[in-house]
Formats: C-alpha cells, sequence, structure tokens
C-alpha cells in the first residue's frame, strides 16, 4: 500500500517526523486545522513535466502557487506542464492528493520553494517551519523541520512560487 510505502521511505530518510491521520478535507484551512498548523505550512508536492518522462517534485506552501517564469528560469527551459491525474500517478506511484516525494515509484528531483525551507520572524531572524507533507494516503501527513525536508530529498531550494 502507498501509505506504507511513504512511511518506509520517511523512517530510512533519517528525519524525525509525526504522522498525523485525519479524515476527508474539504480545504486547505481545514486541512491545516487538522494538522495543528498554519495554512502556510502545509507543503503541496506537485509533479511538473519538463519533458517526455521527465519530471520532476515542486514543494509548494499550501498558501502559495508555483510561479512558472521563476520555475522555467530555475530550471533553464521554456516550457513546463502540469500532468493530469492518471499520468501523476503513473509516474508516481501515487494518487493526486497523496503525492509525496517519499516512496514514489521514481525519485524524480525535488525543487523545494524557499519558504518550506526557511521563514523570517519579527526582527530578520530566519528560522526552518514545521511543515506537514503528504504521506501517501488521504488525510495523512507527516509533520517535519522544513530545512531536514529539503535536505533529506536533496532538494534544490528556490524562490519558484508566488502568493495565490
Amino acid at each position: 500500500m502507498s501509505e506504507e510505502r511513504a512511511r518506509a521511505a520517511l523512517e530510512a530518510s533519517g528525519l524525525e517526523f509525526t504522522i498525523t491521520r485525519h479524515g476527508p478535507v474539504g480545504s486547505l484551512e481545514e486541512a491545516a486545522r487538522a494538522r495543528g498548523i498554519e495554512p502556510a505550512n502545509v507543503v503541496k508536492t506537485l509533479v511538473v513535466r519538463r519533458g517526455d518522462d521527465d519530471y520532476l517534485f515542486v514543494l509548494v506552501p499550501g498558501d502559495r502557487t508555483i510561479s512558472w517564469p521563476k520555475l522555467r528560469a530555475l530550471l533553464g527551459v521554456s516550457r513546463l506542464s502540469m500532468p493530469d491525474k492518471d499520468v501523476a500517478r503513473d509516474v508516481t506511484g501515487y494518487e493526486r492528493g497523496t503525492i509525496t516525494p517519499f516512496g514514489a515509484t521514481t525519485a524524480w528531483p525535488v525543487v523545494a520553494d524557499a519558504l518550506v525551507v526557511h521563514r523570517e520572524q519579527e526582527g530578520g531572524q530566519s528560522v526552518s517551519p514545521l511543515v506537514s507533507i503528504g504521506a501517501g494516503a488521504h488525510g495523512v501527513a507527516a509533520t517535519v523541520d522544513g530545512a531536514s525536508l529539503a535536505t533529506a530529498l536533496a532538494a534544490q531550494v528556490a524562490d519558484v512560487t508566488e502568493p495565490v
């Protein structure tokens, strides 16, 4: 099962994490409440297609969306797209809404938006937030330190999002 695959990959990564299980949610705000975090700390794992059989994962804070011009510039490409739900499932092994880089059937590269890894607090101090990422099944998430998450996934960290 996909939840077990994701958990095994999380455990193998050496990350400290907490699994949260909750029922169905209808919005980002409901998911954040169920996980005990702020909406900005719910991390969406999006699958992006660069070319034929060439995908990557993009980790996006819940209150933001991919900035396509920023992501294209980072990757040095002129065209990107998001696959439909069936292709996303085929290339990751996970249904949309449960996708995570942990335990995906192919270890695609990961780009993490800079806000997943660090946020500025009052006084300009940078901190690594606790974030919640999908864990392979609906209503199942792993809460982890954002910087540790990026390190465990060997993610390229960059400013690739904009406010919704």
